[in-house]
């Protein structure tokens, strides 16, 4: 299967209100076709040399090649932390009309 245009960015935020207003931002802004927020989970990882958790909500945003730099731009932009979790994950392939509407949107 060939990899696509289309990529998922994932990332996390603080609390629901900050992932709702990421969401609504990147789509409104014609960046992302679709965000899901996600349901609450907890983080282990290591801040500052310290281990650190913390609840946060996942978001699983859906966009092509061409606007994700824009969108990880945006999205730091809104983001509360000061390193916030941006990963480009490519799709390799996918329901045609789906990804035809991600690229529409």
């Amino acid at each position: 299967m060939n990899q696509t245009d289309i990529v998922l960015v994932l990332s996390n935020a603080p609390d629901e209100a900050v992932a709702t207003r990421i969401a609504e931002a990147l789509v409104s802004e014609g960046l992302a076709a679709c965000v899901n927020v996600g349901a609450p989970v907890q983080s282990v990882y290591r801040w500052q040399g310290a281990l650190e958790k913390a609840t946060e909500i996942p978001l699983t945003i859906k966009t092509t090649v061409a606007k994700q730099a824009k969108l990880i731009a945006r999205l730091i932009a809104l983001h509360p932390y000061d390193v916030p979790e941006a990963i480009v994950v490519p799709i390799l392939g996918g329901y045609a009309p789906y990804l035809n509407w991600v690229r529409e949107n």
